[in-house]
């Protein structure tokens, strides 16, 4: 099998990273398609529908930190990453929305500990600024590549843990201090694909409450990486029970 990973297109200027604030709502972004689809003006399809389930893709704390060689490492991140990069290839254009979350630790108390008992306390790790906390270059190379081939979705940043621990992305807000569920829910999102890591903590506390919110909630376990094996199969077993839908790819 060839592993070599789908090579992104040149995100168009100003797109890829252009600040949450400054990114078109959905609403907007389907107006002014279905404009130029139908060469009617913006404001005569604002009551125009989408047929299809407004989807979501989720992103959580795929950073350096919580992969292969970061301060709290994770065994099968990039893996995980690469699979997203080539299900986002083949399949980016049925999502509506782009969400990513970040732990932001800025001073979190004893979340951080230097004798972590790895439940409630960890290494530092994730602080912010650091290079710790960026996006793995492998999942920066899937993020990039579905900005290029879709530069009208609307991408929802999320950080979250800056003074405490916070382990679901429902707990961040974006720059503009938007709670995760105000933003999915202006966008009219009814469903979440969730990938990331790690499993048996930031994927699970994130699922549990995007079905607490009112979401549809899926799981692809080829995109995610728990820290302990016999906790990640528990929390996927946790998540079905609760209502997610566990899909392998």
């Amino acid at each position: 099998m060839n592993d070599q990973q789908p090579q992104p297109p040149v995100p168009p200027q100003g797109e890829s990273h252009r600040p949450t604030s400054q990114r078109p709502s959905f609403a907007d972004t389907y107006r002014a398609v279905q404009a130029a689809q139908s060469g009617r003006a913006e404001e005569d399809v604002v009551e125009d529908k989408v047929e299809r389930p407004v989807t979501a893709f989720v992103v959580v704390d795929a950073q350096n930190d919580f992969s292969e060689g970061g301060s709290l490492a994770v065994a099968g991140a990039v893996e995980a990453y690469k699979a997203t990069h080539r299900h986002l290839a083949g399949r980016a254009g049925k999502y509506s929305v782009l969400v990513t979350t970040r732990d932001n630790h800025i001073d979190p108390g004893d979340h951080w500990s230097d004798e972590p008992d790895f439940v409630d306390s960890w290494p530092r790790h994730c602080a912010a600024g650091e290079p710790g906390s960026d996006y793995h270059p492998e999942m920066k190379r899937a993020l990039d590549y579905f900005a290029a081939v879709n530069p009208q979705v609307p991408r929802i940043d999320v950080t979250k843990g800056e003074y405490e621990a916070a382990y679901s992305g429902f707990e961040g807000k974006t720059e503009a201090g938007v709670t995760l569920a105000d933003a999915l829910r202006a966008a009219d999102v009814e469903r979440l694909e969730v990938v990331g890591v790690a499993t048996d903590h930031c994927v699970r506390a994130t699922v549990l409450d995007g079905l607490k919110e009112g979401f549809d909630v899926a799981v692809f376990t080829n995109q995610i990486a728990a820290v302990d094996d016999a906790r990640g199969k528990a929390s996927l077993d946790e998540m079905a029970a609760a209502g997610a839908e566990i899909l392998d790819k």
